[in-house]
This record gives C-alpha cells, sequence and structure tokens, in this order.
C-alpha cells in the first residue's frame, strides 16, 4: 500500500484543528458551581432539568440547581437553588424554567420583583412559572386556532 504526502499532511492539520477546536470548546465552558445560600421553589414541570443547572438572572449565570426532589405531599417538583451571596432576591421573585436552545439543555431563570424584603437561606420562592415544552405550545396553537 503506497501512502501519499498530501493524506498525511491533510491528517496533520485535522489533528491540529481539532486540538483547536477541543481547546476553544473547554475554555468556553463554565462548569463551576456557584456556592451560597439556598432557596427552594416548587414547579408542576420541571421537563429535564438537571442538577448543575444554570440560574440566570438577564441571561448571567448567578446560582446552581443543587437538587430536584420529588414532592411526596403535592407530587410536585421541588428545586433546590444555591445563588450567590452577593445576589439579593426580592421575596417576590418569579422562577421559571427555561431552554437554553432548541437543542440545548434546561436553565432557571429568575425574574427579580420589587418588594423591599429579600429571600434568606432556606427561603421559598413562591411564584413560579412551569416549564412548557414545544409539544404543549403547538397543541395550545392548535386548539386555538380550531376554537
Amino acid at each position: 500500500m503506497k501512502k501519499n504526502p498530501v493524506e498525511t499532511i491533510l491528517g496533520f492539520f485535522v489533528l491540529i484543528f481539532t486540538g483547536v477546536f477541543l481547546f476553544f470548546a473547554a475554555s468556553r465552558v463554565d462548569k463551576k458551581n456557584i456556592t451560597g445560600y439556598n432557596v427552594t421553589a416548587n414547579f408542576m414541570k420541571v421537563g429535564g432539568l438537571e442538577v448543575g443547572s444554570d440560574v440566570r438572572i438577564s441571561g448571567i449565570k448567578v446560582g446552581s440547581v443543587i437538587s430536584t426532589v420529588l414532592n411526596q405531599d403535592t407530587y410536585t417538583a421541588d428545586v433546590k437553588l444555591s445563588i450567590d451571596n452577593s445576589v439579593k432576591l426580592p421575596i417576590d421573585t418569579v422562577a421559571a424554567i427555561a431552554d437554553v436552545g432548541v437543542m440545548g439543555g434546561k436553565y432557571v431563570r429568575l425574574e427579580p420583583g420589587q418588594s423591599q424584603a429579600i429571600l434568606r437561606n432556606n427561603g421559598r420562592i413562591m411564584n413560579t412559572k412551569n416549564y412548557k415544552s414545544l409539544e404543549d405550545s403547538i397543541s395550545e396553537f392548535i386548539f386555538l386556532s380550531t376554537k
């Protein structure tokens, strides 16, 4: 079998390109878990939210999801969040589960309220919006258009 030098050079460039891509991808990933005070939010549907998912305000990471458990009394999901100590959330903050993208994961989006009182450690976010999947949105659209 005869080796072609062009194939060798091309293979070398593919390896270099792969290495540069992996380095760039690793440098862009923000995997640090934010530690701070804990708050809990209750959702009817979490839609695949995982431990370690981001908690964001205006697109900026301010915390992490540290646990998701089934509430045995209400059969809903209790999601425990760790929020950076520098972020003080009003007690009327709204929590919602959102998609990172069409193929991406999920994150918790916080919308701070106007209250002067703030959530303390082990507090509870009372205002939540449940996850709405693509299927839910399509079925709602079809239902409304057939009325």
